[in-house]
This record gives structure tokens, sequence and C-alpha cells, in this order.
């Protein structure tokens, strides 16, 4: 028997937490967020906590929170289907230009990224008049997204067809990446942006008015959950999973449009997609675990079974890693969605500065400006720890690090 690389603890009151945290830091509210989570009467075996594991709202991210008979729509939360993918192409770095400002600015144009507000202009992360292809591709969304809007018209009218192909703000990045071997890669990180957190939002206030009314005390009103067998669980299960396919799709129209914009920048004819990896990390499935039929809920977490491949992303600046599963049964067959904060937005901005994330950056075709230190290197766990935490969940398959980076 091998030595366990989990660390163990116990809960009051709830079931235990598995730790995959060895040699990174864990902040104690997020202990403190794991442990109401493991509270819970219908959480199964116990809860898996990831090496990127920090404070989110309602449920901890990098947590792997198992269910039967219920789930928590605030433990999915409202990015559903967030996750990334990544494609090999036959280009190597000396296809590249020696100057990759062209190619970040040609990504830009292809693909509507960040958010403007205002009465007079269109907001820039959406699409004005979306591209036929856009338009092809929604359409095999839209019978299911009119069974759903057929019981709760408020989600309608939302930014669904024009957010649909966009990359939206935060920690949503377009890159392009060399492996060890100089081969380039695309990848990008997104979810199912405008129409997704309006179902998130929606059903996670909706659990909460069922908790009310039923008079059901919680551990943390984030936690408000739609017992199985009621109609509200069957219409959650049935909007996030569309949610979650909308985001696939989503990241799958990034691509292509991507490609092509690398295309006009490099007049060598290549190949893209040789290896293409798509996955989500805030969503939930319902799986077989220990013999049993369970809800897998992985808010900031991967799917890392035996053989599947997966995508570990760093940081700005910070290496990144397509990753082959080893199916290890106590973390659910998970591991991390990538470095995890160790600072908050508001922290970042405070503590680090301009000059500390040039210098963080250097060598990368990306923003260099006050609005993106929150996201700059030093706001995240270094990705080499998170990777040696959980060396029992994964295998590094390549390593990539980024030369152009695209950011709301």
């Amino acid at each position: 028997m091998t030595e366990a690389n989990f660390d163990y603890q116990h809960v009051e009151g709830g079931v235990p937490i598995k730790m995959w945290t060895r040699g990174v830091p864990v902040d104690d509210k997020a202990r403190a967020q794991l442990a109401r989570a493991a509270q819970m009467p219908f959480i199964f075996k116990h809860v898996a906590a990831m090496p990127d594991v920090h404070v989110g709202i309602g449920a901890t991210v990098g947590s792997v929170i198992p269910t039967k008979g219920a789930v928590i729509p605030a433990a999915v939360g409202v990015d559903i289907g967030c996750g990334m993918m990544a494609a090999r192409t036959s280009l190597v770095a000396s296809d590249l230009p020696d100057n990759l400002e062209g190619v970040r600015a040609a990504i830009e144009r292809a693909v509507p990224h960040g958010r403007s507000v205002g009465r007079t202009k269109r907001d820039t992360g959406s699409w004005g008049d979306p591209p036929p292809a856009i338009v092809e591709a929604w359409a095999t969304l839209f019978a299911r997204f009119e069974t759903i809007t057929a019981k709760y018209p408020r989600l309608k009218n939302t930014n669904n067809l024009v957010h649909l192909g966009t990359l939206g703000t935060g920690n949503h990045f377009i890159e392009v990446c060399l492996d060890t071997e100089q081969r380039v890669w695309v990848m990008l990180h997104s979810g199912s942006r405008g129409v997704g957190n309006a179902i998130g939002s929606f059903f996670i206030e909706l659990a909460k008015q069922d908790m009310r009314k039923w008079h059901i005390n919680l551990p943390d009103q984030d936690l408000a959950y739609f017992p199985e067998g009621t109609d509200h669980f069957d219409d959650y299960v049935e909007a996030v999973g569309w949610a979650q396919d909308y985001a696939a799709l989503n990241r799958r129209m990034m691509m292509t449009n991507v490609i092509r914009a690398i295309r006009s920048e490099i007049t060598k004819p290549f190949d893209a997609e040789l290896k293409a990896v798509n996955c989500h990390h805030n969503y939930v499935s319902r799986e077989t675990h220990f013999g049993e039929n369970v809800l897998i809920t992985r808010k900031g977490a991967v799917r890392a079974a035996k053989g599947v491949l997966g995508i570990i992303p760093g940081s700005m600046g910070a290496k990144s890693f397509i990753v082959r599963g080893l199916g290890n049964a106590e973390s659910f067959d998970s591991c991390s969605h990538g470095a995890g904060r160790v600072m908050s937005r508001t922290q970042a901005k405070k503590e680090v500065s301009l000059a500390e994330h040039i210098a963080d950056t250097a060598g990368v075709a990306c923003r260099k400006d006050e609005g993106v230190i929150d996201e700059s290197p030093r706001a995240y766990k270094p990705i080499e720890a998170v990777m040696a935490a959980q060396a029992d969940l994964v295998e590094i398959v390549h390593t990539l690090k980024q030369v152009v980076c695209v950011k709301g």
C-alpha cells in the first residue's frame, strides 16, 4: 500500500474532507467553507479539496462535492460549464513572427472580449451582428433552450446568441503557447457567458426561496439545494446540462475563429487540432463512484478519470499543463483546474505593482496595464507546487508556456 497523498480534515457533524494540499497554502476561510459543505446531510463519503483550493461564492473553488438525492446550485456557481480547450497545431516556434503583437491583435479582432456598458455603444464583449457560423451553431441549442424558457420565461431575454463564441472578462483568456518540443498550441478558457450566469443566478435564488418556504436551516444560505424528485431539481439539472453544452460549444466556436485569425497573420499553411481537449471545470455530472450512482459537482476541478486528458493552466506568465488522469478513486477521479488564487482581486490590486506585473509577464505578448493586475502571476499559487501536490491524480503529458495572452 502506498501512503495517501492527501491530508484528512475531520468535520464535526459532517463527512471528512480529503485535501490534496501538501506544499501549497490553504486559507482558513477556505477550510471553514469546505467544512460547511461537508456538514450537509446528503454528502456522499467525503468532500475532496484540490491543491488550488480557495474561497469562492457559494462553495469553495477547487472542491469536489459528491451528493446523493440533492444538488446545490451555488456549488456549481454562475459560470456554468466554465472550462478549457487546447489544440495543438503543426506549427513550431520558428514559424511564428518575431513580434507577436500582430497575432495578438488579430485574435482580439476575431473574438469579442471584455465588457463595455453604455446606452450609445455595443458591448465589446458580444456580437453586434453574429456571423452566420455562430447563428448556425446556436440553432443546435435553440430547441432545448426554448423548452427551458417555456417554463422560466425570464431566462429568454438573456445574452445567449450574442455571447456564443465570445471570451468574457476576469480570468478568461486565449493563449498561444509553446510546448517543450517548441510546437505551437492554442489554449482558451471560458464558459457559458451571460446566459449561463442568468441560469445559475436564477436557480440559486430559487433554491434559497425553497429553503425559506420549507423552513430548512443551513450552515450557509449559499448551500441551498434542490431535493431529487422535485420539479425544481429536474428543471435545474436540465438547465445546467444545457448551459454546459453551450459552454463547450462556445469554446469550440472561439477556437475556430482564433485559428482563422492566426492563419491571417502566418502565411505558412498549417493543421490545427492535431490533439484537442475540451473540458469543463465548473459543472455537475452523474457518475458512478465506490459502486454507487452519485451527482459529482466540480467547482474549479477537472475530471481526471484514468486515461482522460485534461488541462491545468497556470497564471499569466506561468506554465500550463496537458494532463492525463490517473483515476484516483479518493478524489472522485478529479484534479485541480489551475493554480488557484492566493490573493483576492482587491488584494492583488493593492499589493502587486505594475512594474512587478510587467516583469512577471516578460516574453509574453499581453496586456501590461493596471486593468489586469488582479490576474497577475503573483495573485496565484505557484503552479509547480500545485502540480506536485496532485502527482497521484494526474500525469503530465505536455508542458506549455504562453507567448501570447489575450484577456478581456
